[in-house]
């Protein structure tokens, strides 16, 4: 077990008020809005391109819309925790809003990979010409997105809860034996 400078291990983990849990949320959630809508404004810009028209055929020049549509529901569901609580409880916090934003936020990741793995393969096929070369290409970051913000976070998540279940037995054992 690693030990940090304090002498806590590493594993350990502090619960957070929910005034500071709100905090964060709702930090988490500005910190990822100035990108998106960086991407969407590009996004937007690009079908005023030439090449945009002369390289691209109409169903990629469609998929490129569905990109735009997938990252604005994902800005709209990103913006969505800061409205829900100036409207619902702007003079509180409460668990049942951290639990639908941290939904709302988590929802976002979805519509953002997609979105950002087609306006990929739309750029990938203008930069190489080619279908097959551009569609490896979304499809292996289609696969990153999916390790790092899908995978690789429920095997911490799983990996934490063994370790909790693991101590919760061993304490268990050394009240009643």
């Amino acid at each position: 077990m690693n030990m940090t400078p304090q002498g806590k291990s590493s594993e350990e983990r502090e619960d957070l008020s929910l005034n500071d849990a709100v905090t964060h949320l709702l930090e988490e959630c500005r910190t990822v809005v100035p990108g998106m809508q960086a991407l969407f404004g590009f996004q937007l810009i690009a079908v005023f391109n030439d090449t945009f028209r002369e390289r691209l055929s109409p169903a990629e020049r469609e998929l490129h819309l569905a990109a735009i549509v997938l990252v604005t529901i994902a800005i709209v569901l990103v913006m969505a925790p800061a409205a829900l609580h100036r409207q619902t409880e702007p003079m509180a916090v409460s668990r049942r809003f951290i639990t639908i934003s941290s939904r709302l936020l988590m929802a976002s990741m979805a519509p953002l990979t997609v979105g950002l793995c087609l306006d990929v393969y739309v750029v990938a096929r203008v930069i190489v010409d080619t279908r097959g070369v551009a569609a490896a290409i979304a499809v292996g970051l289609l696969g990153v997105f999916i390790v790092f913000w899908f995978v690789l976070p429920r095997l911490a998540r799983f990996r934490r809860a063994d370790v909790a279940d693991v101590r919760s037995k061993s304490s268990h054992r050394n009240h009643t034996g």
